[in-house]
């Protein structure tokens, strides 16, 4: 449907690149409404234009942040051609606006050249974006001219076409209005983005900093930024290091998993953990636990989601570690454990999760969302022909929980809500697995009716294979290698039970 330009309403930020289009907008006759500078430059040219805030009855307000944002000029541009709308125009005084000419503030070259939040902020365009959305839904009837860039596409329009268009090149033209618009949004996200987790986060002032007793290793100075109060009480010990902080960040990530459950308990090591349990007690968690690898529990970091009791305390004590952490602690359990004053006791307030992680690399961050997702018995897919149980099911979640927390490759053997032995950070899963079985074996576990969960799916079937030589009866993995029908099979051939969470969870 081919539709005449017969009014137009220009409002730009960029106003080179109209002097050869407003000859044409006098030569044709447009009725144009303006506001502001573009309105200055139009009469200074000659043409008469007709004041937004005329048409309105209000003056541009705030600073000029409020100018067009009104039902007589979004009607005007909304509108359809129809009689039912066209009446309503004419009760309300409306006219109809066939063209919009837009230009948007230039955000992304804003934030290129300045760190000044307040001049940033005032480069959000509110009107211009909502005049350019308008017209573009309404391109059945409505030309919309987005950015400087279509300037000479609209000379075309007035100067070859004599203002008329068809209803493809109106809609080609909402097309590109959408682009702007989405690349527009897309770059203020992507600034209150990175300002918010990097530029409020990470790159405080040094006042805002705590200076650690040294880095990874001595020859490194540290800092950390943040606010350790907030995350939990220090009831005693030594200055917390930066392998400390990073080692509790790993416990209270791997303990978050257990929320609200029975009583659990993890000893971990180089963010690893080398015994995980969940029993009935914090006692007898905190034995199972740390039967899972007694040697590697030296010097560790130690945490539980239940109360340490004075009886916990008591076998704790024997023990050096680094770090134990726990919601609460009963008071004859505190005077004890707090004669060793480098030992330290952090009372952790709350175990919220972090919906953020983000680290520095190659001069700059990388952040993604945290890995907040876990599987459920209910969700599993089992994919052989034996049926793991009710209480495998629950394993295999439990032994899930776990690999999630481990540096991939990894491999996590569990029986009886134990940790039995794990194989992480492995170039290789089938080092992975045997590293796991391995260390289960060295420990004095019988894998025999255990299972086995991984963090990423089998290319092929040899892990499989290897563990139930062992012994292990049920597996869980991620699913989706194009070979994992030959890991079925096996499983199938053997009587061994599979099932698949659909979810991998890599950690590097």
């Amino acid at each position: 449907m081919i539709k005449k330009i017969k009014s137009a309403l220009i409002s730009v930020f960029h106003k080179d690149g109209l002097d050869d289009i407003i000859p044409l907008l006098i030569q044709q006759n447009i009725t144009v409404y303006s506001t502001g500078g573009t309105q200055t430059l139009l009469e200074s040219h000659g043409v008469k234009v007709k004041r937004v805030e005329d048409l309105t009855n209000y003056p541009s307000i705030l600073d000029g942040r409020v100018k067009t944002l009104h039902p007589k000029i979004f009607g005007g541009i909304l509108a359809k051609r129809e009689k039912d709308h066209l009446d309503q125009l004419a009760q309300y005084d409306i006219p109809e606006l066939d063209l919009v000419v837009v230009d948007l503030y230039p955000f992304e070259e804003t934030v290129a050249n300045t760190d000044e939040e307040s001049k940033i902020i005032e480069k959000i365009d509110i009107g211009g974006i909502s005049l350019i959305r308008a017209a573009a839904k309404n391109y059945n009837d409505i030309v919309v001219i987005p950015s400087q860039n279509q300037y000479r596409e609209l000379y075309e329009i007035l100067a070859s076409q004599e203002g008329k268009t068809d209803l493809a090149q109106r809609k080609k033209l909402a097309l590109e209005s959408f682009q702007i618009s989405s690349h527009y949004d897309t770059a203020i996200f992507n600034y209150f983005n990175r300002s918010f987790d990097v530029k409020d986060n990470l790159k405080l002032s040094l006042s805002d900093s705590k200076v650690l007793r040294y880095g990874e290793n001595p020859h490194q100075t540290a800092r950390y930024f943040g606010d350790l109060n907030k995350e939990f009480e220090k009831i005693s010990g030594k200055e917390l290091s930066y392998n400390n902080l990073v080692d509790i960040d790993s416990a209270i990530d791997l303990m978050r998993e257990f929320s609200g459950e029975k009583t659990a308990f993890a000893i971990l090591k180089h963010t690893n953990s080398c015994g995980v349990a969940i029993r009935p007690s914090t006692h007898e968690a905190y034995q199972a636990a740390l039967a899972g690898d007694p040697i590697s529990a030296f010097g560790g970091i130690l945490i539980t989601n239940g109360k340490v009791d004075l009886k916990t305390a008591q076998e704790i004590d024997k023990q050096f570690y680094e770090v134990l952490i726990a919601p609460a602690f009963d008071e004859d359990a505190k005077e004890l454990l707090t004669k060793k004053k480098n030992r330290v006791l952090l009372i952790r307030k709350e175990i919220a999760s972090q919906p953020t992680k983000i680290k520095s690399l190659l001069g700059g961050f990388i952040q993604q969302d945290a890995d907040s997702t876990m599987e459920s018995s209910d969700q599993l897919e089992v994919k052989t022909i034996t049926q793991p149980s009710d209480e495998q099911k629950a394993q295999l979640i439990f032994a899930s929980k776990i690999a999630k927390h481990l540096k991939s490759n990894t491999i996590v053997l569990v029986a009886n809500y134990q940790l039995l032995g794990m194989g992480c950070g492995q170039t290789s899963r089938v080092d992975a697995c045997k590293q796991a079985i391995d260390k289960a074996k060295r420990m004095g576990f019988d894998l025999m009716g255990s299972v086995m969960a991984s963090d990423a799916f089998f290319p092929f079937p040899d892990c499989v294979e290897i563990a139930h030589q062992e012994g292990i009866e049920s597996v869980i993995q991620p699913g989706g290698s194009r070979n994992d029908q030959l890991s079925i099979d096996y499983c199938n051939d053997n009587a061994l039970s599979m099932v698949f969470t659909g979810i991998r969870h890599f950690k590097h």
